[in-house]
This record gives C-alpha cells, structure tokens and sequence, in this order.
C-alpha cells in the first residue's frame, strides 16, 4: 500500500510593506465627525502618534459637539483641524465665537477653510476667501490654513464642467499665502484614478500655484457605498474606475481598498521627488477603523510634526 505523502503545511509569509507607499503615506491625515468619534473608544488604539485629525462640521452639527470632540482629541495627544464651511456660518461674531471655542476647549491652531455644501449661505459669508479676508484667524494666532482643492471640478463652482473659478479661486489663495504668515494647503476631494490627479497637480505647478497638496483617498469601503457617496460629492471622472468595477461579478461584492491608486501616486512621488503632492488626508467613509487599519497595514504607522 502506498504512503501517503503528506506534506508540512507552511504559512505565506506577510508581503512587505511597498516603501514608496510607505513614504508616501507617512504624515497622513483622518477625518471624523462627532458622531463617528463618539463610537471610538481610544483614538490611541487607532492613530499614529501626533496624526493630524480633521473635524467635519455638517450642516446642523451643534458647535458644541464639534469643540467637544476637538477637546476630547487634543487630550489623546492628536492636532485638530476643524472644518469652517462658510455657507452655515452666520456673520463675523459667529465666525469670532466658534474660534474662542475651539482655542479655548482644545488650543487648536489650524483650520480647513471651505465654502460648505449648502446651496445658499445662511448669513455673511459665502467662500473660503470671505472667511480668511476677515482677519480673525490671524488674530487669534492660527498656524495652519488649509482649504479645499478639486482634482476632477466642482460643479457647484464651476456648473459649466469647466476649472475656471476653481482656478482663480486657487491662485487668489495661493497669493494669500505669499503676502501672509500663514501655512497653507489644499485639502482635496477624493478620486479614484492617479491620471487625472497627477494631470491636475502638474497644471497647478504649470501656473505657478505653489499650494501643497494633501490628496484626498477614500478609505476601505462597500463599493455601493463609494458610489453613493462619489455621486453625491461630485466626484468626476474617476468614478469610472468604480463603476467598472460594479460591473465585475468577481468583485462586485467586495470591499474597495485604495490600493491601486494610493500605490500608482507613490510610485509617481517616488520618480518625480519635485511632485506637489505632499500628504494624503484620508476619507473613511467605510469607518475609521478600518481605514486605520489599512493605512497601518501598508506602512503608514509613523507621522511627521503636525506643523508639516
């Protein structure tokens, strides 16, 4: 009777961390809402050392809610950067008020300065611009100011398809940051496909718009999820790579990770050192600790000085 040949059962061993995508994810940032926050039990479990947080202020959250989790983050050793949408914005006292708060409660010095996704404003203000020209971030001594970049439009701006009032807009800010003290850099919206972001960041060069990049990723998520949310944020052109993956049966019912395009900009960075984009801030619209898993899994474990 012949033996049977059993063989030693051996465990793959883990694929190293890609260092291109391990230097181009160092430094990166998150995004919560109170809400989501609520549901983390440590941010410490989660998030590198000295991981720049972002506040999202949807229309309707209490400004208490929003300095409460600022408050709670600084305390598990995190810089916060609150959102400041212009549209839901009353006028200046309430603009002057929500920064005493937030200095106040949790000694925050940097903001994202954005219009908001409102149609119409609620009161004085209608753009980033608006808020900045007002003074009061400089007053209260605000190191940071970053403000929103748009790879693919923005058709609340732009309703034509066109980059032409992103563009302008871009260049008035980048002006701002020559004539003033402040750090800045464009946060963006998320995509999906490199092209079209290297494409956009080379033209920004091209004009001179000196801005740092943050390039906004989306997180691990449900692909439908992605979908809803890329539909609803205006997300243009690469949302082909997600509606050709929807078309996949082999992949239709599993969840998207940034892999391809997070490794594609890495390798870019890697050739081209000169490149703008600088960090990437991450969406995690399929929860934070997923994505916190994921951004540690691909070597984003180690952040640099929240004043980078």
């Amino acid at each position: 009777m012949a033996l049977l040949n059993f063989k030693k059962k051996t465990t793959a061993a883990p694929t190293p961390a890609d260092h291109r995508v391990e230097a181009f994810l160092e430094g990166y940032s998150i995004e919560v809402m109170p809400r989501t926050a609520e549901k983390v039990e440590s941010f410490q479990d989660l998030l590198p050392e000295g991981t720049r947080v972002y506040i999202a202020h949807i229309e309707g959250t209490p400004i208490e809610e929003m300095a409460a989790t600022a408050k709670r983050l600084n305390a598990e050793g995190y810089p916060v950067m609150p959102h400041f949408p212009a549209r839901i914005i009353k006028d200046r006292a309430t603009l002057a008020d929500w920064i005493a708060r937030y200095q106040g409660e949790a000694n925050v010095k940097q903001a994202l300065l954005l219009a908001g996704g409102i149609a119409r404003p609620v009161g004085a203000f209608d753009s980033s611009m608006q808020l900045m020209e007002t003074g009061l971030f400089d007053e209260a001594g605000f190191e940071r100011l970053h403000v929103a970049g748009h790879p693919e439009g923005n058709r609340d701006i732009d309703a034509d398809g066109s980059m032409t009032n992103v563009t302008a807009a871009l260049r008035w800010k980048n002006d701002f940051q020559s004539r003033t003290d402040a750090k800045m850099a464009l946060a963006t919206q998320f995509a999906f496909d490199a092209d079209p972001i290297i494409a956009w960041a080379d033209d920004l060069a091209a004009q001179g718009i000196t801005l740092p990049i943050h390039i906004g990723i989306a997180g691990p998520a449900k692909l439908q999820t992605l979908i809803k949310f890329a539909i609803a944020c205006g997300v243009g052109p690469s949302l082909k790579v997600l509606q050709k993956r929807a078309m996949d049966v082999t992949k239709l019912l599993l969840p998207y990770e940034p892999t391809d395009v997070v490794a594609a900009l890495a390798a870019h960075k890697a050739a081209n050192p000169d490149f703008n984009i600088d960090q990437v801030h991450f969406f995690p619209l399929g929860g934070i600790k997923t994505n916190a898993a994921w951004a540690t899994q691909n070597g984003g474990a180690a952040a640099r000085p929240a004043n980078a």
